[in-house]
């Protein structure tokens, strides 16, 4: 994280409702607990990722969402957070920067943390960092990198938690592109990776919906930051949840492919993480 500072000033906490300045401050508070997560790991499978929060008009958390380009190879049409390969300092930051134009080095951007890592289905370790933007002026700045952006959304935080708080957003059209799904708000599959169920979530957005991996990250903020859990039951019977217990898996399970489970695949059967 070299050339970002963790913390935040008083001035900008002050500035905000009680329920964000709170969850501000239990994720400037959070520390990972993986501290040897890279080890003996191949630079090609490391990437990070930019969890950026800002205070909507509402006094919630949201956060920063694209959806990718369908020219790109991988996860067309997905939505994503900034990120990339950890093949440069501040990858996410970095990418935030090609991706959208948010400003690298921004005195209006601010660090509060990372979280453990997070295992990507075609075994990436993703490592998140949360950071919090004080001007919302910035927003209105940012612009989508041709090809591989095709939109730039944003999403309540707390929403993760509990779908129900979507339903002031101008939501996508039900039976749309973007939400095939019968589910009004939130559904899921479950599927096998790594011999254990994996619960791959899906939640309607105003574009494309928050899904996979990038749902993964977002609901383990939203605990952190609210602490309390889901209104739905968010694992899978079995389910590894934590870094170590996935890194065991990959190196003792004969079958780690990813298998959708018979009769419960959605409509359009994709089940990309």
């Amino acid at each position: 994280m070299t050339g970002h500072v963790f913390g935040i000033s008083d001035s900008a906490l002050a500035s905000l409702s009680t329920s964000s300045r709170v969850a501000i401050q239990r994720l400037l508070a959070h520390s990972p607990e993986s501290s040897n997560a890279y080890a003996d790991l191949p630079i090609s499978k490391l990437a990070a990722v930019l969890v950026l929060l800002y205070e909507g008009a509402g006094g919630e958390l949201r956060v920063l969402l694209t959806t990718r380009s369908k020219e790109l190879r991988s996860h067309p049409g997905q939505t994503a957070l900034p990120g990339g390969k950890m093949d440069k300092t501040d990858a996410g930051f970095r990418e935030a920067n090609e991706e959208v134009a948010l400003p690298l080095y921004s005195p209006h951007v601010h660090t509060l943390c990372t979280l453990d890592p997070f295992v990507s289905r075609y075994m990436v370790v993703v490592t998140p960092a949360v950071a919090f933007l004080d001007d919302l002026s910035v927003l209105e700045e940012l612009r989508a990198a041709p090809g591989e952006v095709a939109h730039i959304f944003d999403h309540p935080l707390e929403a993760l938690l509990d779908p129900e708080l979507v339903r002031k957003e101008e939501l996508v059209l039900l039976g749309s592109e973007h939400w095939p799904y019968e589910e009004e708000l939130h559904n899921f599959t479950d599927a096998l990776w790594l011999g254990c169920i994996y619960r791959l979530h899906r939640f309607r957005s105003t574009a494309s919906p928050v899904k996979g991996l990038t749902a993964d990250i977002l609901m383990e903020i939203a605990r952190i930051a609210y602490a309390r859990d889901a209104a739905f039951e968010r694992w899978g019977p079995g389910q590894l949840k934590s870094f170590e217990e996935i890194q065991q898996a990959i190196l003792t399970c004969s079958q780690p492919h990813w298998q959708p489970l018979p009769g419960n695949v959605a409509p359009t059967a994709t089940v990309l993480a």
